[in-house]
């Protein structure tokens, strides 16, 4: 019932977030006479976070279309890869009419982005894709809202997610290098696990970016949560079935504005004042700011639906029963072991600040994967950063990239 209930709350505000835009822009366009008005800076910057406070948000575009190669401009194409119901494998293919730096980007390592499917859309790494085509060949994960996948294409669980990223893994050949962010980190490194048992080829390197390998070290406010909590509860009270207007009407979901509702409670004084900032950006005409505000903004509001399943599935198995650090996670009949990793190098990366994994558990990577030579073993804590500064922002591009370019080079062929 409660989504619903925010679906005609949408509804309802719908039209009242078009007439704050267009209220805004009547106060404030160069031609209008009311812009000429007292206080009309003010009446204009009100209306307009107003209307970006009751609008929604769509999934934004990468928007990835050029880049640099050595100094050199290249043309980039988003081509898509494989369609699976929850998933589409992504790749960002470079273009270029240099012939040296065409043969520099055919010998560069290629990498598989592995996004989070925990709330927000894989576009929230657009920085970390931009960053990664300087050196490398690109693919990644982009999950797919579950309110829009008929329910005729079945449930999706802990175990399908693991199967999908063992599928895009052999599609792209042993000689990938895994990059997993956050989320995913956990399941990736089943993944892997499963295929060196079964002695399959794994692949070169993989790097594990604040993620909750052992949810037990440091802990948070989001694995208190799931501590102080049984699995019943959460099955009662946050999954929901997505209405009629959907493709996935009926679909048992754990809903992104949920989600979203989660994200804002952890930090709202910060969010109080971005807002607070940004009506006052509008009345001084502070186009940089208010341009940095929207951008940040329109991707931290657009959320997607998670499917119960492979949500409820994450609770019990990461954050309740830590059956990765325990031994005792089993995937379909195969238990998880990644002391059975010998050939595929690790590097672990962490935010000294992270809120969100905290110290130490992305580090755990580490003591599970003893097959795996000291030598091919590398952890970085990134000064200063909290769980978005390891892979978006200044700190990811000047201190956490220059660490995974050079960790995934020195292990290739």
């Amino acid at each position: 019932m409660l989504y619903q209930l925010y679906e005609a709350q949408r509804a309802v505000l719908s039209p009242f977030a078009e007439f704050a835009t267009a209220t805004a822009k009547l106060y404030s366009h160069p031609q209008s006479p009311f812009s000429t008005a007292p206080g009309s800076q003010r009446v204009s910057a009100g209306f307009d976070l107003l209307h970006r406070l009751t609008k929604e948000y769509e999934k934004p575009a990468f928007d990835i279309t050029s880049g640099k190669v050595d100094g050199v401009d290249v043309a980039i194409q988003e081509q898509l890869v494989e369609v699976r119901p929850f998933c589409r494998l992504l790749r960002f293919k470079r273009y270029t009419d240099n012939i040296q730096v065409l043969e520099r980007m055919r010998a560069q390592p290629s990498v598989l982005v592995v996004a989070p499917l925990s709330g927000h859309h894989s576009t929230l790494l657009r920085d970390t894709v931009r960053t990664l085509l300087q050196d490398h060949k690109v693919y990644i994960t982009d999950w797919v809202d579950a309110r829009m996948v008929p329910l005729a294409d079945g449930e999706f669980h802990l175990d399908d997610y693991i199967g999908y990223i063992q599928d895009f893994i052999r599609k792209l050949g042993p000689d990938i290098n895994v990059i997993s962010v956050c989320q995913p980190t956990v399941p990736v490194l089943a993944a892997i696990s499963l295929m060196a048992s079964a002695g399959e080829a794994t692949p070169r390197t993989m790097t594990m970016m604040g993620g909750p390998i052992d949810a037990r070290k440091s802990p948070t406010a989001v694995n208190n949560l799931a501590l102080n909590r049984s699995h019943e509860w959460f099955e009662h009270n946050v999954i929901y079935r997505v209405p009629q207007n959907y493709p996935g009407a009926g679909r048992r979901v754990y809903p992104g504005f949920m989600q979203h509702t989660g994200f804002v409670a952890m930090n709202p004084d910060r969010h109080v004042n971005s807002h607070y900032d940004y009506f006052l950006d509008l009345v001084r005409g502070d186009d940089d700011s208010v341009e940095a505000h929207r951008k940040f903004y329109d991707e931290y509001n657009a959320v997607l639906d998670m499917p119960a399943e492979y949500y409820l599935d994450t609770i019990k198995t990461v954050f309740q029963d830590f059956a990765l650090v325990h031994g005792t996670w089993v995937v379909r009949g195969k238990p998880v072991r990644p002391q059975d990793i010998t050939a595929t190098a690790l590097l672990s990366v962490e935010g000294e600040l992270d809120d969100i994994s905290g110290a130490g558990q992305t580090e755990a990577a580490q003591h599970l994967c003893s097959g795996i030579p000291e030598s091919m073993r590398q952890h970085y804590t990134v000064e200063g950063a909290g769980h978005y500064g390891i892979f978006s922002g200044r700190r990811w591009r000047e201190m956490a990239y220059p660490q995974v370019r050079d960790f995934i080079l020195a292990h290739q062929r």
